[in-house]
């Protein structure tokens, strides 16, 4: 824990820093094109409700909850250091019940900025230092619903109808950052995340959440070039810490940059085996060839002491100048780790561009056998997500299905529900956006993932575009 001294030390050159980086980028061209501001991504500019919106085909009368989804949507559009990445979360859901859409609504997050823009007050709850934007994932844990996001701000509790928010440190328990991806393994209840803080870089730490929804661990883990860990993964024995050559960079901060992160080609890339509950010096670090991830997509241990790593890479990541992703994925991978021998084996599952993957949440941590994700174009695109297919894949068998919802569309991240608890793995349903560029019009699709090629069950008409955002969750009653 960093002394009085140190932490009023960090704190006035972090504010030096912060005026000198405004100042640079209020000095940036206001005119240049962004593709993360235009089109598909233009941000929607109000909230709105939309009751018992129009239903195509029939919702199985077994989802019941609410299927929400966040994604950057800045209040006060400016390309001046923009990144994708940064813009002000805004939460979309819709509301299934007895086999009907209650509702659909969208809200943004009541940051600072957020409150400032819109004249209100903002949430209310504590601050995990000044940045307080939170637009990347949803999680369910402990009864209750939490929008996530990394690098630094406390997540945001919303009510179940979206119109309450507060920032929430689970109770007062939670001292350092969060993350936006952790994991919940459903044989203990307990939450693992790997959090960073861009005003941190020397470290990154392992927090655990209890079933009980209080931190019950933070484990800091001494790192040197503040590294982007987008996501980590956990086995019955381990969490997963990816240490990849994208890091903090000053120079992108002082210029203005409002995501100061960068491809770093000269660090090296590893991947750790941290015990659960061990110190820092049990890690095993397991040496990688230059890559980056954002998302894994499970891993678990084998029998013969194997760890077993599925994950979409990337080649690189972040070069100067990026306003979003800059590189295409070369597709799922899984990365075969021996602790032992402290050696990782690469073998391609499907070599098609891919990313937001799932798999059945009940299988986290343990041996899994499908998985989906959305399709991607063969070329980058400029705005990054320009597809309107998502893969199945069956691991065990090698056979991959795709589905596509029709020329021009463009899909978002699908999520995984089980039909009921005991379900088989696998036995359940899809739920996800497609967007209709050309008519300005979204659908909430339901796919039944057994019959995954097959047209979707229910299609839950939104009368106007939902800009692409990240990730969303099935909070079910």
């Amino acid at each position: 824990m960093a002394s009085a001294v140190e932490r009023f030390i960090r704190s006035a050159v972090t504010r030096g820093v912060t005026r000198l980086a405004e100042f640079n980028r209020a000095r940036q061209p206001a005119d240049r094109p962004d593709p993360f501001l235009e089109t598909i991504h233009a941000p929607m500019r109000a909230e709105l409700e939309i009751v018992e919106p129009e239903v195509v085909g029939a919702i199985p009368a077994g989802l019941d909850g609410r299927y929400l989804r966040i994604g950057p949507n800045p209040v006060r559009p400016d390309v001046r250091g923009h990144h994708w990445f940064v813009g002000d979360g805004m939460v979309h859901g819709l509301r299934l019940h007895g086999g009907r859409a209650a509702w659909y609504r969208n809200r943004w997050i009541r940051s600072g900025a957020v409150a400032s823009a819109l004249h209100e007050t903002p949430a209310p709850g504590p601050r995990h230092g000044s940045f307080d934007t939170v637009n990347t994932a949803i999680i369910g844990h402990d009864g209750t619903i939490r929008a996530l996001v990394e690098a630094g701000s406390t997540p945001v509790r919303l009510a179940p109808e979206l119109d309450g928010q507060s920032y929430d440190d689970f109770g007062g328990t939670l001292h350092s950052a969060f993350a936006a991806h952790p994991h919940l393994d459903p044989l203990t209840g307990e939450l693992h995340a790997i959090a960073y803080q861009a005003t941190e870089p020397d470290h990154v730490t392992h927090v655990v959440v209890g079933a009980h929804g209080r931190v019950t661990r933070e484990l800091r883990i001494p790192m040197k070039h503040g590294p982007m860990i987008h996501d980590c993964a956990i086995t019955g024995r381990y969490v997963l810490v990816l240490d990849l050559p994208v890091g903090f960079s000053m120079r992108a901060l002082i210029a203005g940059e409002g995501f100061p992160y960068r491809w770093k080609p000269r660090q090296a890339a590893r991947v750790g085996l941290l015990p659960r509950t061990g110190a820092v010096a049990d890690i095993v670090w397991i040496s990688v060839d230059p890559a980056f991830v954002f998302h894994t997509v499970n891993a678990y241990d084998t029998a013969d002491g194997l760890v077993v790593l599925d994950v979409v890479a990337y080649d690189r990541m972040f070069a100067p100048g990026a306003q979003g992703p800059d590189a295409q994925p070369r597709g799922l991978e899984r990365w075969t780790l021996d602790p032992r021998a402290r050696s990782l084996r690469r073998t391609v599952l499907h070599d098609q561009p891919q990313e937001f993957p799932r798999i059945d949440e009940r299988r986290t941590g343990q041996p899994h056998r499908y998985a989906w994700s959305l399709g991607l174009s063969p070329r980058l695109h400029a705005e990054f997500v320009d597809a309107g297919h998502v893969w199945k894949h069956d691991l065990q068998t090698g056979q991959h299905w795709r589905h596509d919802f029709g020329p021009g569309r463009i899909a978002g991240e699908f999520v995984f529900v089980p039909r009921h608890a005991g379900a088989e793995e696998g036995d359940g349903w899809l739920l996800g956006l497609v967007m209709d560029p050309a008519t300005e019009t979204t659908e909430l699709a339901i796919l039944d993932a057994r019959e995954f090629e097959a047209p979707p069950l229910a299609r839950v008409k939104i009368p106007h575009r939902v800009p692409p955002g990240f990730h969303g969750a099935w909070i079910p009653d």
